[in-house]
């Protein structure tokens, strides 16, 4: 390719919608070990709101201005975690015969390579990610995709069913268990909901009354709506009065001690999240009298997202797009992202 410079959404600081500026930049070169990715499409996702309002806190200052991993970002940054293009140039070690390859990336790295276990950065995070129209990652994390699906459909996928199935292998989900998913309609929690029912488990989902007849295409085995003052009598009378085995929530907020409650004694918590708020309410006697355990994970590894693939390719699970947006509208998109009024997911595709 012979383009220099590109269109790219660049966030210059921790803040609100003004810090996207739609701007021309340098074309980035792929270093050792790197492919460089047209970029067809990019998925939303919270962590991109988040590290942009420096939402993430501290052990000891939940209001602390920081980022992903509780650190200082450099900035500026092109964030935009899910990728989803074509291989156009490959840095030194990656062999020839990739470029022309549609791809999907796993926005995460690792610092023991592929197979570790501790995260070392990311795509939009750590290093320039898909809000433009270029960008380069390890070639180890792209992987060619034949999928029928589209680009922005697929663009839904990395960071939220990533998220998902490791939240579920986390914690032992089980075929046959009930499983209560929280923040249902999003992406993922209808990742959560899909994945769950690939490993046969009972799903009951909780969602505001708007998205019930959109959340019953994923046929849970039912639906309690959080607007409602009855939530844990909802979801009681779907699991015959005993509980469920496991709750995977990505809202928390006010909703956490009643999630608490509709646990089954010796029953699993598993959190990815707090789209409702971080910091909330907690009677310590639950935990210890029900013999509960609880999980926090955040992404996965590369066993999780080619399992996620694998299921795509089965049509075990599938991607929701409920829109796409330019990527020069960004703050549009990013506006609609938070209003959480939608059903699946939201992507942006440059020019």
């Amino acid at each position: 390719m012979n383009e220099k410079t590109m269109q790219a959404v660049v966030t210059t600081g921790h803040g609100g919608l003004e810090r996207l500026e739609y701007r021309e930049v340098e074309v980035p070169s792929p270093t050792e070990g790197e492919v460089l990715i047209k970029v067809s499409a990019c998925g939303l996702n919270n962590t991109d709101i988040w590290v942009r309002e420096g939402a993430y806190g501290t052990d000891r200052d939940p209001d602390a201005v920081t980022g992903t991993g509780r650190v200082s970002h450099r900035f500026p940054l092109i964030q935009g975690g899910d990728v989803v293009g074509e291989i156009v140039g490959t840095g030194p070690g990656v062999a020839q015969q990739r470029l022309g390859q549609r791809v999907i990336c796993n926005f995460m790295t690792y610092a023991q390579g592929p197979q570790g276990l501790e995260y070392s950065g990311s795509l939009g995070n750590s290093r320039p990610g898909g809000y433009a129209q270029y960008t380069t990652a390890p070639a180890e994390g792209v992987y060619e995709t034949t999928s029928s699906h589209s680009d922005a459909e697929l663009a839904t996928l990395p960071c939220a069913y990533m998220t998902a199935q490791n939240m579920l292998d986390t914690a032992r989900v089980q075929a046959g268990e009930t499983v209560l998913v929280t923040g249902a309609s999003g992406g993922v929690g209808t990742a959560l909901i899909q994945l769950a029912h690939a490993m046969e488990a009972r799903v009951i989902a909780i969602t505001s009354e708007k998205h019930g007849e959109s959340l019953k295409s994923l046929n849970p085995h039912g639906i309690a709506y959080r607007d409602q003052d009855n939530l844990i009598d909802q979801v009681m009378s779907l699991c015959d009065e005993l509980g469920v085995d496991v709750v995977v929530d990505v809202v928390a907020g006010k909703l956490f001690s009643q999630l608490l409650a509709c646990l089954k004694t010796k029953g699993r918590y598993v959190t990815a999240g707090a789209i409702g708020s971080a910091v909330v309410p907690f009677d310590v006697r639950t935990l210890y009298l029900k013999y509960l355990t609880f999980y926090g994970v955040s992404c996965g590894t590369p066993s999780h997202f080619e399992k996620v693939l694998k299921l795509l390719q089965e049509g075990s699970i599938k991607p929701l797009l409920h829109t796409t947006y330019p990527l020069a509208e960004i703050k549009q998109a990013q506006s609609h992202f938070i209003s959480k009024d939608f059903f699946g997911n939201i992507a942006v595709e440059p020019a």
